[in-house]
């Protein structure tokens, strides 16, 4: 079974998306993808109860013992290499990370953002922020994008779109549950199995998707 592709999932909280990847590797839907380690970037994360609910190895590394992002990035970036993890998913992972990681796992990152790229992304966007500023500009359709992430802000490479509409009286909550199941727990696990299917190339910051 040397074609098994090891996946680390890094959170920083609940773990809806990581429960979403944990459900589809269950319905054998990452393909020869498997989550083999949890990290979380603080201890007591209610992600690591679902890791430890799946039979996976969940880590705390916390930020916060480490004195620099240069030091926490070395450390992620040597526990992830030393553990032989072929692609790493951020999955509500808040922590801001440096070049170390990207070098040590190119194109092999991966991101999900709660709107359709370039809209509502970059610095400052996260959790509800996206949302709100959503239905502040009343736009008529958001989603999600799974996309490689490279040093700059949700700037990499896109993988996979999905548009989900926004309704009249949408709340942030709102939307944000609805391009959750309808966007996010659907491309991630997808990208993710094209990933470990070795189905995805990427040139001239373009990802190019074979068979399609």
């Amino acid at each position: 079974m040397s074609n098994k592709k090891k996946i680390a999932v890094l959170v920083s909280g609940g773990g809806t998306n990581l429960q979403a990847l944990i459900d589809a590797q269950g319905r054998g839907e990452l393909g020869p993808g498997e989550i083999t380690l949890v990290i979380a970037s603080k201890p007591g994360v209610f992600a690591l109860e679902r890791a430890a609910k799946a039979g996976i190895e969940g880590r705390v590394l916390a930020r916060k013992d480490y004195d620099s992002i240069a030091a926490y990035s070395k450390a992620l970036a040597d526990t992830m290499t030393a553990e032989g993890i072929d692609l790493v998913v951020l999955a509500g992972f808040l922590t801001i990370i440096d070049e170390q990681v990207y070098e040590a796992f190119p194109n092999r990152i991966l991101n999900v953002h709660p709107a359709l790229i370039p809209s509502f992304c970059g610095k400052g966007f996260y959790g509800l922020h996206v949302h709100e500023a959503a239905l502040e500009k009343g736009v008529k359709v958001s989603g999600a994008t799974v996309h490689i992430v490279t040093p700059e802000c949700d700037a990499g490479p896109i993988i996979l779109q999905k548009a989900v509409a926004v309704q009249q009286g949408d709340t942030p909550e709102i939307l944000q549950r609805r391009i959750m199941e309808e966007a996010e727990w659907k491309i991630l696990p997808e990208a993710v199995k094209l990933f470990c299917e070795g189905r995805i190339t990427v040139e001239n910051n373009k990802v190019y998707i074979k068979g399609e």
